[in-house]
């Protein structure tokens, strides 16, 4: 055994006790050491050979981050890791601008899923919609790309052409789809006056960002206040195409529309890990009716605040069937500046 392979074996079994730490109390639960060990040995095995003997020399710091990346792709769809660049540009987005394409995307059987097109953005202004499949990016197959390299292939300069080959239900070929890149500005409350007598307060809710409830709560201030507190009528939630957003987010507006009851409650492998989040007392809509508008583009976030409206008889839902993502990712903070994306 040469003496890098045998510091790159030991690096991985010192790291055993961090990994098994993790792993449930109970004995029929834990992974087996030993064959864990041997599944690490393994590991290095592969590394060590590809280092040594690979056509071209390769980056260690590519190799790690690719089996890295292989790793949380195999768990589910949403699960991934972060390269720095990556982590960072999530930490942008979450804050309401970032450079691409304005889409929402997962992953499905290989290929890249629509979401849900931002509002306002190059993805919605070239007709993408939600449930679009994508083959192709710029001619070059999306099938064996991990989520994240995919994204990362759809960012670019703003003003940069990108043409996506687009599978659609109902639709014989394959689509192509040229859209050019900008920087994205979401604004994730749009609100407007509504209805014949102009009584109806229409809030529109892009995403679920940090922005989200400070903005939903200036509209329910504003709008009574223009239209009149004697004369609105109701509320109009439009949660169509939000691709969804921050948990914290989607308990806070349920709040704003809520006096009492439970929001959401997320269960997790462990019992620990399960929560429940209820309302305070404080209805902004001040019991007037609201009606929440959904669709097929409808994810994560917004199928919460639907859901809990609709539980606790606050609200009337219309539209069609929502996307249907029932699961909450943890973003943990890594060395290096990286993170990773994980169901728990």
């Amino acid at each position: 055994m040469t003496g890098k392979r045998r510091h790159v074996i030991w690096a991985l079994v010192l790291s055993l006790p961090l990994i098994m730490a993790g792993g449930p109390a109970l004995s029929e639960k834990r992974l087996d050491e030993r064959e864990l060990y041997n599944q690490l040995t393994l590991f290095g095995d592969v590394l060590e050979q590809v280092r040594r003997n690979y056509v071209d020399a390769p980056s260690d710091k590519e190799l790690i981050e690719a089996a890295l990346s292989g790793m949380m792709a195999s768990l589910d769809p949403h699960s991934a890791y972060l390269p720095p660049k990556n982590f960072e540009d999530m930490q942008v987005e979450t804050k309401g601008e970032f450079g691409g394409l304005g889409i929402e995307v997962t992953m499905e059987n290989g290929l890249v899923k629509v979401i849900a097109p931002i509002d306002d953005t190059p993805a919605s202004r070239a007709d993408m919609r939600p449930n679009d499949l994508i083959s192709e990016l710029d001619g070059k197959p999306v099938l064996g790309l991990t989520l994240s390299e995919a994204v990362e292939l759809m960012r670019g300069e703003k003003g940069k052409p990108i043409t996506l080959t687009v599978l659609r239900e109902g639709e014989k070929e394959p689509l192509e789809i040229v859209i050019i890149r900008d920087t994205i500005r979401i604004r994730a409350v749009r609100t407007r006056v509504e209805g014949p007598d102009k009584n109806i307060a229409y809030i529109r809710l892009t995403t679920f960002n940090s922005q989200t409830t400070k903005n939903l709560k200036k509209a329910f201030n504003s709008l009574p206040a223009e239209i009149g507190s004697k004369n609105i009528a109701g509320y109009i939630i439009d949660l169509r195409n939000n691709p969804g957003g921050l948990l914290r987010e989607a308990i806070s507006v349920s709040d704003t529309m809520l006096d009492r009851g439970e929001i959401v409650s997320t269960r997790g492998r462990n019992e620990d890990d399960s929560s429940r989040f209820s309302a305070r007392r404080g209805d902004m809509a001040r019991g007037l009716p609201i009606v929440v508008m959904i669709n097929g583009g409808s994810a994560s976030a917004s199928e919460i605040v639907a859901g809990a409206l609709q539980d606790h008889h606050r609200a009337v839902i219309m539209g069609t069937q929502s996307f249907g993502k029932g699961s909450v990712q943890t973003v943990m903070p890594l060395g290096g500046d990286g993170a990773m994306r994980l169901t728990t």
